[in-house]
């Protein structure tokens, strides 16, 4: 497999302008679903019942649900549209889901970036967060400070993760919803580079502020440059799901193996491992005493 190259960001758009302390709940949200939330309506069109909706945390495995649930917080406060909360967005003037609007954008062939204040992505390290985020199309997010893992999480799923600098914020250099953003030589960054990322206004003006990088190690690079981390396993040949590459020994116990394979044996081992049976109390009733005795199984 090879991954399609990286290219600029070109006349992206905003998704979201956000505050600090966004946390990965803001971002990717495990609580209950609304019906009248994008992911609520799919299901309804999928003849689920709102009664079974559950909660994202437990759907976490559907895609079409959780990408609907990106940024659907109740809580979330996007900037483009003040005085409204929840996850809702600007396409234009239109006032709707950050869901809907991404997939507008996306139609038109439009990037999105993200931009936020100080701690972005704090909270527990949720995987959804950064996967939802590229599912919507987001090229870039662009904040003050990120905490460290969905950094790292946002470069494992080819998302270009930025930090303003010199005492640059959102707010001093009065970023807003109708501002285009264009970031070049993509395709050349070196980890912890100086970025410069150019702004055209809705009244035809233009202006460019310098951000950081937070492509932090070498291997972020590959990781970014094939698209993410799991596209970079698939082009490099990941040990066991394929023939070695040239100069690389086999693996003598793959980590990925087709459905009904038998594991190889280790050093010292007859065959595959056996089945781990955990012990458990059996209760049975005395026939005369009518009480309950314990019997341990093996």
């Amino acid at each position: 497999m090879t991954p399609a190259p990286v290219s600029d960001i070109i006349d992206a758009k905003p998704l979201a302008i956000l505050g600090d302390s966004i946390t990965t709940d803001h971002i990717s949200p495990a609580g209950s679903i609304k019906a009248d939330s994008p992911a609520g309506k799919w299901l309804m069109e999928h003849q689920v019942n709102k009664a079974d909706f559950n909660s994202y945390g437990a759907r976490r495995g559907h895609h079409d649900v959780m990408m609907r649930g990106t940024f659907a917080n109740i809580r979330i406060k996007n900037e483009m549209v003040p005085g409204i909360e929840g996850g809702m967005s600007r396409y234009g003037a239109e006032v709707m889901p950050i869901f809907d609007a991404a997939m507008k954008h996306k139609a038109d062939g439009t990037p999105l970036v993200v931009i936020a204040g100080k701690e972005y992505g704090t909270g527990s390290s949720r995987d959804w967060a950064a996967k939802g985020t590229n599912l919507l199309g987001v090229r870039a997010v662009i904040v003050e400070s990120f905490e460290r893992i969905h950094r790292s999480n946002l470069v494992g799923m080819g998302v270009l993760p930025l930090q303003f600098q010199d005492g640059d914020t959102r707010e001093t250099l009065g970023l807003t919803g109708d501002d285009t953003f264009t970031i070049t030589g993509v395709a050349d960054l070196k980890p912890r580079q100086t970025v410069t990322v150019n702004v055209i206004r809705a009244d035809g003006s233009s202006f460019s502020f310098d951000t950081l990088c937070r492509i932090d190690t070498a291997n972020e690079v590959e990781y970014f440059m094939n698209g993410g981390i799991l596209h970079s396993s698939l082009a490099a040949g990941a040990p066991g799901a394929g023939p070695p590459r040239p100069g690389q020994a086999a693996d003598p116990f793959p980590r990925f193996c087709a459905p009904g394979c038998p594991s190889p044996p280790r050093p010292g081992r007859a065959g595959p491992p056996p089945l781990l049976q955990p012990r458990r109390a059996r209760w049975s009733a005395s026939a005369t005493s009518g009480s309950m005795t314990k019997k341990s199984a093996p």
